[in-house]
């Protein structure tokens, strides 16, 4: 079996090195994999930091987006991608290796379409998660599980592992920036593609600055949604 690990990169230069040290060590565990970050037209030093570990580790791979956007850019992670499994991986270092290993051993055991972590079931770990964002995804993810009938409950964490094929029978994608991680776990279970779901551990960044932008992003996710529920609507006339 096989594991792309994609990782969309902006303005990450203080984050890489911990990153790329990090999922270098899945390589005592699973020796056919790649680690494909796609840089979403950063400013600071991350390509040079990305070429520089290509040098000393051939299974990183890089390219630069072709349409700026987190969307695009996990859109273009996927195309790249070589192996039979994808997990998507964020630069800010707040998953855990361990759960990227459980999610390979279980997706390969069980021959599932996906399998989608949550931060919030009973063995699952939160450190430093701001209040108010915790308050506001606890409502959001609520509201999501209403409408769609789910027994999901973090429809909005990016960390989370899809067979390759399963995701290029999702596309296009139509997100276009963090709702791009609803978009995909939605189109999972309104499809009825097979899933399982499991506690990961999360933790708040501690360098770098987040790009997460309520403010910005409340049009975005509700976007998203009405575009999911029509999907499910026009699934059921079928």
């Amino acid at each position: 079996m096989s594991l792309s690990i994609v990782i969309p990169v902006y303005n990450e230069d203080k984050q890489l090195h911990n990153t790329v040290k990090k999922i270098n060590k899945i390589s005592k565990r699973i020796k056919d994999y790649e680690i494909v970050f796609i840089d979403d037209f950063s400013t600071d030093n991350t390509k040079q930091i990305i070429k520089k570990s290509i040098r000393s580790n051939k299974k990183i791979k890089y390219y630069k987006n072709i349409k700026k956007g987190l969307g695009s850019a996990i859109g273009l992670g996927i195309n790249k991608s070589t192996k039979k499994f994808v997990c998507i991986f964020m630069c800010d270092n707040s998953d855990d290796l361990s759960d990227l290993m459980e999610y390979y051993k279980i997706i390969n055991k069980n021959n599932l379409d996906a399998v989608l972590g949550s931060r919030f079931l009973k063995n699952s770990r939160i450190t430093n998660y701001p209040i108010l964002k915790m308050v506001l995804n606890r409502i959001f993810n609520y509201i999501v599980k209403i409408i769609f009938l789910s027994n999901y409950n973090d429809f909005t964490n990016a960390f989370k592992i899809y067979k390759k094929k399963t995701l290029k029978e999702l596309m296009p994608i139509v997100s276009d920036h963090f709702n791009v991680f609803l978009e995909l776990p939605l189109k999972i279970i309104i499809r009825k593609y097979k899933y399982k779901i499991i506690p990961i551990s999360w933790k708040g960044r501690k360098i770098g600055v987040s790009k997460f932008k309520i403010s910005e992003l409340g049009s975005m996710y509700i976007f998203t949604l009405l575009y999911c529920f029509i999907e499910k609507i026009l699934l059921k006339k079928r």
